[in-house]
């Protein structure tokens, strides 16, 4: 039998990935996945995209994380079968994610990426959407965001439908803090809208009514789609 996977994670800086020597704490596969995300995360989350639908990067948060080196990349080999592991691997996460080194001024930077290479069939891509629903409520209660990456995510983009900003070189989960420019997303989704709004009540109305105008008019210069 193969070992099974813990469910403690090894985390790395972005600035731990640049180092071309080996990592003594984590095997050379794991080193590999990581280093892989970190690769997507500057070539894709931290640069600008045809399809996106709007001017800047993909993700305009993630440039100033990693400026401040407060992005943090772990890889876990559970399989589709292991739900239990991936939920106490991804809780054994947000623990480290509290204790990122930074100023009281970045907290908000904080981001931890955890990749599961096991999880690319049908099966494993489920139970990633299972630890995921799992741990929204926590993760709202705290003020922090899950998203869910993988190959072949099908999930819309906000200003372009037929982009598919969820795509990663592998399945993975990613946590942040929810950040005021989160209106967009706090817009589409019942329950994060209601964690908006409690952290950021004085400035929550301008905000969502501003980007709700801008979606709707996205969604008005759309040209009809016409039935195939």
């Amino acid at each position: 039998m193969g070992k099974e996977p813990e469910a403690s994670v090894v985390l790395l800086s972005m600035k731990q990935l640049a180092d071309p020597m080996p990592m003594p704490a984590m095997g050379a596969a794991a080193l590999g996945f990581c280093r892989s995300i970190g690769q997507w995360v500057t070539s894709y989350l931290m640069t600008s995209h045809p399809d996106l639908g709007r001017p800047g990067e993909v993700c305009p948060f993630t440039s100033r994380a990693y400026q401040l080196d407060t992005i943090r990349i772990g890889v876990s080999f559970a399989h589709s079968r292991d739900g239990t592991v991936i939920r106490q691997t991804m809780r054994d996460c947000l623990r480290q994610f509290a204790s990122i080194a930074c100023d009281e001024t970045t907290t908000q930077f904080r981001t931890v990426i955890v990749g599961f290479p096991n999880l690319t069939d049908q099966e494993g891509v489920a139970a990633l959407r299972a630890a995921q629903r799992r741990l929204t409520l926590r993760c709202l209660w705290d003020g922090l965001m899950i998203g869910r990456f993988h190959p072949a995510s099908e999930d819309e983009g906000l200003w372009n439908p037929d982009f598919r900003p969820m795509r990663a070189p592998i399945p993975l989960l990613a946590v942040r803090h929810l950040v005021r420019n989160d209106a967009p997303f706090a817009l589409r989704h019942p329950a994060l809208l209601a964690s908006y709004l409690c952290r950021y009540a004085a400035a929550a109305p301008r905000h969502l009514s501003a980007n709700f105008a801008k979606q709707r008019a996205r969604r008005d210069e759309r040209p009809e789609r016409r039935p195939t």
